[in-house]
């Protein structure tokens, strides 16, 4: 097995391990929706936090998740000349949509949010909401983790891609 097909099956098992963990984040979080609905509409308790928690899982799913999606190609595409081409010229799109379009695309989303995640932890920045969860810059680095995840599986999909116009078995 080529170094690049090592390369892109050991990044691709990393999404694959986050995307089970988000498995588990969306199970949580219907736990968590369940015991908010139970506790505030059958006994008139609310906790804040609780709440918090499930939006904070929520975003940890779809930002986390991002790496996961692109590696089962189910992210939304436009396959009006994609979907009949042959897998060479699938495998040039590939390259250039993510060298010229996605990489760009993420490195901006890190550039701006960085220093925001940076400034939320620098302050040990909490809730607004009274009772609210603490260390709200876990939050916002799912932004980060949103960049990183996805970056990782641009990487080992750059490397299919290579595979396949070289002619290689991946």
């Amino acid at each position: 097995m080529s170094a690049l097909a090592q390369i892109s099956k050991f990044l691709d098992r990393i999404n694959t391990y986050i995307g089970y963990l988000c498995g588990i984040f969306a199970f949580s979080m219907v736990i968590v929706v369940f015991s908010v609905v139970v506790l505030r509409y059958g006994f008139s308790i609310g906790f804040i936090w609780m709440q918090e928690i499930y939006v904070w899982l929520h975003s940890f799913i779809f930002m986390m998740g991002s790496g996961f999606t692109y590696l089962a190609n189910e992210h939304v595409r436009i396959d009006v000349f994609y979907r009949d081409a042959s897998a060479k010229y699938k495998a040039t799109v590939d390259i250039l949509g993510n060298i010229f379009l996605l990489i760009p695309f993420l490195y901006i989303i890190w550039k701006f949010s960085f220093p925001f995640v940076y400034r939320s932890f620098l302050m040990n920045e909490v809730s607004r909401e009274a009772g609210g969860m603490p260390a709200l810059y876990i939050l916002k680095s799912a932004i980060l983790w949103f960049c990183i995840v996805l970056f990782i599986q641009i990487i080992s999909n750059i490397c299919k891609s290579v595979l396949s116009l070289s002619g290689s078995k991946t």
